[in-house]
């Protein structure tokens, strides 16, 4: 149930699998490393690669339940786990940019002296491992909101890996202690201006809003243009996810006719339909019904 011309294909659960070893070792590693140096931007980037194992492994969790078939109880399946996945993961970098932009203010003010060859040789391994496991996500994230937002935890990662990295030779050659900070508070704007997009657009499907492209006023009249349709009342336009939309609405139909004859009818209410990538209709046909007539209900 795609928009039109729209195909999709199923998320490679060994590539999420490799990025999580892959950053549960770089994360172990800068934490002791981030420790013994007495760095505090090591530590912080350790909790940022701690981060994305967390996302990884959810979105590895989503990405299997998703592919659960729709049972009796569960008439959707899983579908919207990796929405709700997404949220998650979008939700988590959003708090995360705030706290590193506070962490950026407390050391441009307060500099701390700390161990510059750690840091070089830590965020050099870290920049290796964030890069391999961006390139693992890559070919998912293009239709995928979930591993969308996976893939920007590990990108964020990687350009503040390289934060640290230019910190740590900042403050080996030249002792410029403060520059971590800068770098640190440009990249925490950054990660908020790209990961707030797929916050609000996780959001919307989450609460069932209508998609932003779909006008239900012209859908409405279009619908009421077809022969044989009176009135459209009681619509909701929402989406399971990324791909599949629902729709359903009250149909009242201008003369009592038989079953047969409002199929014709309903055959060109899903034409309109999948004009606007909606696949999946529930139409409920009313003769002189007394009941609302409202379109929004």
């Amino acid at each position: 149930m795609d928009n039109p011309g729209h195909k999709h294909r199923p998320v490679s659960s060994r590539n999420i699998g490799i990025s999580i070893l892959l950053n549960v070792g770089i994360t172990v590693a800068e934490a002791i490393g981030g420790m013994v140096s007495g760095s505090m931007a090591l530590i912080s980037d350790a909790a940022h690669n701690l981060s994305d194992v967390l996302s990884l492994v959810i979105a590895y969790l989503a990405n299997r339940l998703s592919r659960r078939t729709a049972t009796e109880k569960e008439t959707f399946g899983f579908r919207r786990s990796e929405i709700l996945a997404a949220f998650i993961n979008s939700a988590t970098l959003i708090i995360i940019a705030v706290i590193i932009v506070v962490e950026a203010v407390q050391r441009f003010v307060n500099p701390v002296s700390v161990s510059a060859d750690w840091i070089i040789g830590l965020a050099s391994a870290s920049i290796i491992v964030n890069a391999v496991s961006a390139y693992f996500v890559r070919k998912d994230a293009g239709d995928n909101l979930n591993i969308k937002s996976v893939y920007i935890h590990l990108f964020s990662d990687l350009m503040s890996s390289f934060a640290v990295l230019a910190g740590g030779f900042a403050i080996r050659f030249f002792g410029w202690s403060r520059v971590d900070a800068i770098l640190s508070f440009l990249i925490a704007f950054y990660l908020f201006y790209v990961t707030w997009r797929i916050f609000r657009s996780s959001f919307r499907i989450i609460m069932q809003f209508t998609p932003e492209d779909i006008n239900i006023g012209t859908l409405a009249c279009d619908i009421e243009a077809i022969p044989g349709v009176k009135n459209i009342h009681h619509v909701h336009v929402w989406q399971i996810n990324e791909h599949d939309r629902m729709f359903e609405a009250h149909i009242d139909i201008s003369e009592d006719i038989q079953i047969s004859s409002f199929e014709e009818i309903l055959e060109n209410i899903r034409q309109v339909l999948r004009e606007n990538g909606i696949d999946h209709s529930t139409i409920q046909p009313e003769f002189s019904v007394d009941d609302s007539k409202k379109r929004i209900h």
